[in-house]
């Protein structure tokens, strides 16, 4: 390697000497030699210190450019996923937030297939009250519950740059609903640190997911790759797919900081962004490189599709879809397109916004333009198991004195308790039966 260098450096001396030797025959040649010999240097001397500089340069004036250079699905030099052993023994924080909707289906599926899979996982759960809180009550059988916070939520006053950066296209409650879902964000995030300090240690993984995330299969270990935040594929809309994450510490304090970076997104002169797109933003400017893996989840909506769905429309799978899903639309259907009607739907679809990994027979589809169907309990059932199923079936008899019973026990193996207390929240969505 020196020897190259040493030839090259001597190359340039012989042409800087015939240059200053040729400098009385023709000056001005000279001259368009050397302004060309300075502009290529200054070039090379630049890109040097891009390629030189660290790859995670929080709030930097060059992470905008770098992230043309480092935006990519799978950047290089991607560490392999620690060990099993090794991550069964690593501290790991799971973050819940959302409304709690159908939580009587996806709760226990998040308790089974992720809390219960990492033994020394803690549960952090941030979400507004509302008429199904009280299912949450499901949690009494979670391993272990470090943070509960259950609140009113109240306006979130929008400030100019948000304003700026943010769009309230495609959102069903414009932006205040875009600040009010980072705030449950970036508030369960808050719930971590705040627990850490507390306890004087810090964790190791952060898992990032929704109350109305409904787990078919476990969260495997290969999605915990040190110095990279992973994310699951499709469902992107025009940037990242933000209905999982899961990072080391360094990686998610910038991944779930959503709302504390919009004036850095500002000042980079970002404009009218949803979700996603504000996401992919907050990752590639701060230098976070990121992976796209499939995941076995969906979230589960009552909201209607139009079907089949046009480009820029949503795709609603089947829960009986054999998945992985990544984040989907889902809900128990009795599918009306499988197989070949598949990839004509999805072929119609933008890759780049609602379009949902399919290959290999892995999804079917609902048609979601109308309320879910009688007899979609019973699909349910025979989908998610027995267990699952109990659990659908319990909330579903739920009276007042056991819901305020199973609060109680929930709240005396939580380490801080921040909500109303349990009788609230059960009569809240309960009455007084």
């Amino acid at each position: 390697m020196y020897g190259r260098r040493e030839n090259r450096d001597h190359q340039v001396f012989l042409e800087i000497r015939d240059m200053m030797m040729n400098f009385n025959k023709n000056p001005k040649k000279l001259l368009s030699h050397f302004t060309r010999f300075l502009l290529i240097l200054t070039l090379l001397s630049l890109l040097l210190f891009l390629f030189l500089s660290p790859s995670f340069i929080p709030f930097s004036r060059f992470a905008p450019l770098k992230s043309i250079i480092y935006d990519r699905t799978t950047p290089p030099r991607r560490s392999a996923p620690p060990p099993p052993s090794e991550l069964t023994r690593s501290r790991i924080a799971v973050c819940l937030v959302g409304g709690a909707r159908r939580f009587e289906l996806t709760g226990p599926s998040i308790v089974g297939k992720i809390l219960k899979v990492y033994p020394n996982s803690d549960l952090f759960l941030h979400s507004p009250i509302d008429s199904d809180s009280f299912k949450f009550s499901l949690l009494k059988i979670a391993p272990r519950i470090a943070s509960v916070r259950i609140f009113k939520p109240d306006p979130i006053p929008e400030t100019e740059s948000q304003l700026r950066v943010l769009t309230a296209q495609n959102s069903p409650r414009g932006i205040q609903g875009l600040l009010q879902y980072f705030n449950l964000v970036e508030g369960c995030l808050t719930m971590i640190k705040s627990y850490q300090q507390q306890n004087n240690f810090t964790y190791n993984w952060i898992v990032r997911t929704r109350v109305d995330g409904y787990w078919a299969a476990p969260l495997s270990p290969d999605y915990f790759i040190p110095g990279h935040y992973v994310v699951p594929p499709g469902s992107s809309y025009g940037g990242l797919n933000d209905r999982l994450g899961v990072g080391d510490l360094n990686t998610s304090l910038v991944a779930l900081s959503r709302l504390s970076l919009i004036p850095q997104l500002d000042s980079a002169g970002f404009q009218r962004l949803n979700s996603e797109m504000a996401f992919k933003a907050q990752l590639t400017t701060n230098g976070v490189p990121y992976v796209t893996q499939r995941t076995p989840f969906c979230v589960v909506t009552d909201r209607r599709y139009d079907y089949p769905p046009s480009r820029y429309g949503v795709p609603v799978a089947a829960m009986s879809s054999r998945g992985p899903l990544s984040g989907a639309k889902c809900r128990p259907c009795n599918p009306v397109c499988y197989g070949g009607c598949v990839g004509q739907v999805m072929a119609r679809l933008d890759r780049e916004w609602s379009w949902t990994d399919w290959a290999e027979g892995s999804l079917e589809l609902c048609d979601a333009h109308a309320e879910w169907e009688n007899g979609w309990e019973n699909r349910f059932d025979r989908v998610a198991g027995k267990k699952l199923a109990a659990a659908r079936k319990r909330v579903r008899a739920l009276r007042l004195d056991k819901c305020v019973a199973d609060f109680e026990v929930m709240r005396r193996r939580t380490a801080v308790w921040d909500a109303p207390p349990p009788v609230e929240i059960c009569v809240f969505g309960l009455g007084s039966k």
